[in-house]
């Protein structure tokens, strides 16, 4: 299909100002160029008819490991391709490929491909730039982490990564640890998020932290502290701090396994869609049969059990990463909190947006931005993806 001329036509479409009940919508050179209640007068190529569907934001997933049998840490352009293709089908429409702690070696492999694969993906949701998860955390929050690989940061090896690279949007790392409160003032300097994530901070830690940089909440509930003891007295922990602090963003990952409904409803009631990024933090496992799989590249990686729609350690122990894809995140909120089709759709376009700098291309069908686009019923079931003004994925 040629990208330049995209007519879509009886339409719910979600924008900032509410729904157009009965829109239609015009996309060009990759762009929206016109939106109106009703038809747009003009002709275009190719014309989709939405027959009353829903018409939304191409959905930002700012936290995502794999799908597809493929996991970014494989370090193969084969891996990238596949894992952006996968959730594309999904309504995944642009994503940070995400990697977890390992060694500096084949992080700066998996940065170097990135930059190799971009070019090549064409029918894949887009990249946002790279976000490194670890290796700088709390052990004792590791959670699927690998302790391997788990170590303070080192500011000899992270200036080497970020010398490396022009890629890196975002770094997760426990802000408690020696060295983590400069490591993110530099993170900072260069336009980079840092996130705090596998973490046993208490408030006051998370605190500094936020006033250094620290903005955002790595899969918030997972991995973190919260109110503990210590000699006697109670402290608050990293999730009365994402609470607290009303300007601090966090991600959750609602695929209904890792938070149980209520938490989602708190979450919801407390930061509100502002401030609330829906994330996959999906692995290789996303997309694929229930069974056995691999967290992680395949030659180090830790072995897993995928049942319950959820990644778990082989001792169940704990869950490791989740197999969710966007759209079902959009369901959940829907079906399993009670959230609004227009709140759950901005939790999982304009918030994940404006959280990464991309606000002013991304995540809102405005006039100008990009026409990434994704149709779906009322039962909140995908029909087609769109990115760039061309379509990827049809049901």
């Amino acid at each position: 299909m040629d990208s330049s001329s995209l007519k879509i036509i009886n339409a719910k479409i979600i924008t900032p100002n509410g729904i157009f009940k009965n829109g239609s919508l015009l996309a060009g050179n990759g762009k929206i160029t016109a939106i109106a209640e009703g038809n747009v007068d003009a002709t275009a190529e190719t014309v989709i008819d939405a027959n009353g569907k829903y018409l939304s934001p191409g959905f930002i997933d700012i936290h995502l490991h794999g799908g597809g049998g493929h996991d970014f840490m494989d370090n193969t352009v084969e891996a990238y391709l596949e894992i952006a293709k996968l959730h594309a089908s999904h309504g995944t429409t642009s994503f940070t490929p995400t990697t977890l702690s390992c060694e500096r070696e084949a992080l700066l492999k998996t940065l170097d491909l990135y930059e190799e694969s971009a070019p090549l993906n064409t029918i894949g949701a887009q990249y946002l730039g790279m976000h490194i998860e670890g290796p700088y955390f709390a052990l004792s929050q590791r959670g699927a982490q690998d302790p391997r690989f788990i170590r303070e940061p080192d500011p000899g090896e992270y200036m080497e990564i970020l010398r490396h690279s022009s890629i890196i949007k975002r770094w997760s790392a426990a802000p408690e640890l020696k060295g983590a409160i400069e490591f993110g003032r530099i993170l900072k300097e260069r336009g980079i998020l840092p996130s705090i994530a596998h973490t046993d901070a208490i408030f006051e830690e998370a605190l500094e932290a936020f006033e250094n940089g620290y903005t955002h909440i790595t899969h918030f509930y997972s991995c973190m502290s919260g109110v503990s003891r210590r000699n006697a007295f109670r402290y608050a922990g990293v999730i009365e701090a994402g609470y607290l602090l009303d300007d601090m963003t966090v991600e959750i990952i609602a695929d209904g396994a890792h938070l149980p409904p209520a938490l989602l409803k708190l979450v919801y009631k407390i930061k509100g869609p502002d401030k609330i990024a829906l994330i996959t933090d999906a692995m290789r496992a996303a997309g694929m049969p229930p069974g056995e799989s691999i967290l992680g590249d395949l030659k180090n990686g830790l072995r897993v059990i995928v049942e319950d729609n959820v990644a778990k350690l082989p001792d169940r122990s704990s869950f490791a990463g989740s197999v969710a894809t966007t759209i079902q995140l959009v369901k959940n909120m829907i079906t399993l909190a009670d959230v609004s089709v227009i709140d759950a759709v901005k939790m999982m376009t304009a918030t994940p947006a404006k959280i990464m700098g991309a606000d002013d291309k991304k995540g809102s069908i405005v006039v100008g931005k990009d026409a990434d686009l994704v149709i779906f019923d009322d039962a909140i079931n995908l029909h087609q993806t769109i990115i760039g003004g061309r379509v990827v994925h049809a049901v």
